[in-house]
């Protein structure tokens, strides 16, 4: 069978971000894959009603582009709204902030097709820094460290939604994403695809391009969001007071190794640059460990 003639549903869950999704539509309607055996759900998931009109504006100018709506918050229940929705055995799960490149579809299909017993396809994510301008201290460490989908597959068997693709099959089998999770359902649910015995497998060639973030506020943003999900995923599956206080002393120990790799990277990299990834390795390290604290002392836990 032809793999473009297999109809695909691709979610994509947005909250605030028209401008961004524009150009994730724009580059999801010039893919290589056969353009009548896809569909793309959008989930508004709760923006704001100006923001909402404008979504509903901008979705007309696309076809095969469904509009709908998850009102609670949280990425992972509006995914799941989209899957309800979908028409296709297979899926194909990105962002609205990320830029699939024109053979994203095509590639990652073929690579899911050809491996039957295979649970998900995690892609290659890219992660590019702000056109024509320097890079941040904090863009370049984005570049370093930020989705490395192949070890997220191989160490921690999950893929990052960002870029991911399974069948309609493994839904039915092992559950949809845990909706109560704000950060970290997709570890959650490729962890129950690893258990159920499903083969996993990372495609250099399904390429999605995403934004690094560019300011300390962003980064803090999403270590909070981070650190928060990870600490209640833990907690849901037993989370002792041991292994908390090992992990914590492990991000009180100043990075070593990551210092040495930046230091004799061959990226273009001038001495002040690498100085400035370094300590904003530094930074994520301290914060992740102060918000771990203020979570086990019973801080509340905010996603947005």
């Amino acid at each position: 069978m032809n793999n473009k003639s297999i109809f695909v549903s691709v979610i994509i869950p947005v909250y605030n971000n028209n401008q961004q999704l524009k150009t994730c539509l724009m580059a999801l309607q010039n893919q290589t894959y056969s353009h009548d055996n896809y569909e793309i759900i959008v989930i508004d998931n709760g923006s704001e009603e100006s923001l909402k009109q404008a979504l509903e504006s901008l979705i007309k100018n696309f076809d095969n582009v469904i509009l709908t709506q998850e009102k609670t918050p949280g990425s992972y229940i509006a995914r799941n709204k989209g899957i309800s929705l979908a028409k296709g055995d297979l899926f194909a799960f990105t962002d609205s902030d990320c830029i699939p490149t024109q053979t994203w579809l095509e590639k990652g299909v073929k690579i899911l097709l050809d491996n039957p017993q295979c649970g998900l396809v995690a892609g290659k994510i890219e992660v590019f820094t702000t056109p024509n301008e320097p890079p941040t201290s904090v863009e370049l460490y984005e570049v370093f460290n930020a989705f490395q989908q192949h070890k997220y597959v191989q160490n921690d068997h999950f893929g990052a939604t960002a870029n991911l693709f399974t069948f309609r099959k493994v839904f039915e089998e092992i559950g949809l994403f845990d909706p109560t999770l704000k950060s970290g359902g997709d570890v959650e649910w490729g962890n129950r695809v690893f258990q159920a015995g499903y083969s996993q497998l990372y495609c250099e060639d399904a390429i999605i391009k995403h934004p690094a973030r560019k300011t300390f506020q962003e980064l803090k943003k999403k270590l909070i969001r981070t650190t928060g999900g990870n600490y209640i995923l833990k907690t849901k599956k037993g989370y002792s007071n041991l292994i908390f206080f090992l992990e914590l002393i492990r991000f009180l120990i100043p990075p070593l190794k990551f210092p040495f790799v930046v230091l004799m990277s061959k990226k273009k990299l001038n001495l002040w640059q690498r100085l400035g990834v370094i300590s904003v390795s530094y930074y994520v390290k301290y914060l992740v460990a102060y918000e771990k604290i203020r979570l086990k002392l019973g801080g509340e836990y905010t996603a947005r």
